[in-house]
């Protein structure tokens, strides 16, 4: 019997991210030194089978999965990850549950009590000219 996607992810030893602690807050796990090959390995076959949600990170275009409670997305592009070959990033967050999810632009703190009041469509059209 193969083990599931959820079940890798509830295995793996996440860790706390100091960058961005405070306004931030994510998890994340490294490919090599965490062991975690089959993990992302998962991550990147959902991501081909066409499951990911592009979203924007500031002016950083992301690709993130979304499974229960959190979203996943790896530092590096997916398609130019090789679990074997060299140390990846993946990153998880739980999940604001409202546009943060999907676009942080500028104004967002990241932190729940201080959802932006900037509308987003707009800032979002500005922002995506520019890029």
């Amino acid at each position: 019997m193969s083990v599931t996607l959820t079940e890798l992810i509830r295995s793996a030893p996440w860790r706390e991210a100091i960058t961005y602690r405070d306004t931030w807050p994510h998890e994340y796990v490294l490919s090599r030194k965490d062991n975690q090959g089959d993990l992302f390995k998962r991550i990147i076959a959902r991501f081909q089978a066409g499951e990911g949600v592009t979203g924007y990170f500031f002016r950083n275009k992301m690709t993130y999965l979304f499974v229960g409670d959190y979203k996943y997305w790896f530092m590096t592009h997916w398609d130019e990850i090789d679990p074997g070959r060299a140390e990846f990033v993946l990153n998880r967050c739980r999940l604001y549950q409202d546009r943060r999810d999907f676009i942080i632009q500028p104004g967002d703190s990241g932190k729940r009590e201080n959802y932006p009041s900037n509308e987003p469509l707009k800032s979002y059209r500005r922002k995506k000219s520019r890029l």
